[in-house]
């Protein structure tokens, strides 16, 4: 039995954390709802509860991170979610974007490379009853046989913005993704203009664990 629990003290944490993103610059109103709405401690173990709302990144066991607020705001603000967007969501982690992405309206295909964390983010999330298709593999190489998606996040560094995912991209569609060493990424929108035609925009650095696969990181460190 999953217990769980959503206090007034939670509630007030979230809020602060709404104004806080809105002071460092997120603007979309859904995304800051839909933030101020997810209880980010479900996602936490109980010993570091107390830290769910600081405006950090946290390990989540895997050598993998739950992403600091900022960071699952300023990629969401930027996939500009629409009601029935098909996402494809590439690292699944703990599910706290994948449940973002949810509330926004979208339909989530999310993909995890690790597979105990698959397993646990999988059980935990359909506990929670937030329906995503889940998927375990190589995330770098995308779903083909989900293909296309309107929408495509990538939630890992990547040395460079693998073909697979392009072409998996719906024309009109856009890919957020971070792009470069293993130290600091920056943030890339790509938005498909054409079968042949990418527009390309970055943003600030960042700093992802590293995508691992075949058009991504071999391994997890040098």
């Amino acid at each position: 039995m999953l217990k769980l629990e959503d206090t007034y003290r939670h509630k007030g944490q979230r809020n602060a954390l709404v104004k806080l993103l809105e002071k460092k610059g997120i603007k979309d109103g859904n995304v800051l709802q839909a933030i101020g709405t997810i209880p980010r401690h479900f996602f936490f173990d109980t010993a570091l509860d107390s830290h769910a709302y600081e405006d950090k990144a946290f390990p989540i066991g895997e050598g993998q991170t739950i992403s600091q607020p900022y960071t699952v705001a300023f990629q969401s603000e930027l996939l500009e979610v629409k009601p029935g967007d098909k996402i494809l969501e590439i690292g699944t982690g703990s599910g706290y974007q994948a449940a973002i992405l949810h509330l926004l309206g979208a339909e989530v295909h999310s993909i995890e490379f690790q597979k105990k964390l698959f397993d646990k983010t999988k059980k935990f999330l359909t506990k929670l009853g937030i329906p995503i298709h889940f998927y375990f593999g190589d995330g770098s190489q995308g779903i083909p046989s989900q293909a296309p998606f309107d929408k495509i996040i990538v939630t890992a560094g990547a040395p460079v913005v693998p073909n697979s995912l392009l072409k998996q991209l719906e024309v009109g569609g856009i890919l957020v993704i971070p792009v470069g060493d293993r130290k600091t990424q920056k943030m890339m929108k790509l938005t498909k203009k054409t079968a042949k035609k990418i527009i390309q925009e970055e943003y600030d650095n960042f700093a992802f664990v590293p995508l691992l696969g075949e058009e991504g990181w071999r391994s997890q460190s040098v």
